[in-house]
């Protein structure tokens, strides 16, 4: 996830084909190709907008190789519930996934990506340029996490118990004045597909859709539901 998006020159070419079926099969060869190179150089910009952040780190906390929250909530909030649905991922789940046009040969693997994670087809999640993603651990663990969305906002993110129950959480800034927003990373686009009675999948996915523009939501995949998930860059936790 750690990229931004590199879109202009895959849409270009995509308008600009002659209509035949080897002009067709090019393009799609071509855009597979350049959407790859922009996965990469965009991995490489957002690492950049990283760097600064993790320049900070309040007293208490020691800084961490980032991990990534999938956030649910109001964007324009300093706290809410229903933090028992929010997930992490440990690693970077990008670089470790599977693209769409690959979805075959996971198929065949019996669901086993090659870095190892499990693919499940009742509960499957994609990111921004069409890359099949492991899911994230659930539940977020209480505690405290420096977070950031790689922009001028770096605050401290508080989850707790609800009334000491531990199947509902609570999640607030320390910082009063951010929002959701403002520690979301929007060129990191997620979403959660489960199947519904249409009985879709990735292989129902519309590759034309990718790469998402920051701050948009995910496409629909036909016969499945969605729910769309933020992303927030934790690069700290408490000591």
């Amino acid at each position: 996830m750690l990229r931004r998006r590199g879109t202009d020159i895959i849409r270009v070419y995509q308008q600009t084909g002659s209509g035949n079926e080897d002009d067709n099969s090019l393009s799609k060869n071509l855009s597979s190709s350049q959407m790859r190179r922009a996965f990469l150089a965009s991995t490489l910009l957002a690492g950049v907008q990283l760097t600064a952040s993790n320049a900070y780190a309040p007293p208490g906390f020691v800084r961490i190789p980032t991990q990534f929250i999938a956030a649910i909530g109001d964007p324009d909030a300093n706290a809410g519930i229903g933090a028992e649905n929010w997930g992490l991922w440990e690693k970077d789940p990008g670089p470790r996934g599977v693209w769409l046009d690959d979805y075959s040969s996971l198929k065949k693997n019996d669901g086993k990506a090659p870095a190892g994670w499990q693919f499940d087809e009742n509960d499957w999640w994609l990111e921004e340029h069409g890359l099949i993603m492991e899911s994230p651990q659930f539940p977020l663990s209480p505690g405290k996490y420096l977070v950031t969305g790689g922009r001028l906002v770096t605050t401290v993110l508080n989850i707790s118990e609800v009334g000491g129950k531990p199947e509902s959480l609570k999640w607030s800034l320390e910082d009063k004045s951010a929002k959701l927003y403002d520690v979301t990373h929007s060129p990191c686009r997620s979403a959660r597909y489960t199947p519904n009675s249409g009985g879709g999948g990735p292989e129902t996915a519309i590759k034309r859709n990718f790469p998402v523009s920051p701050g948009a939501v995910m496409p629909e995949v036909n016969g499945c539901d969605k729910v769309d998930y933020a992303v927030l860059f934790v690069i700290g936790k408490e000591k």
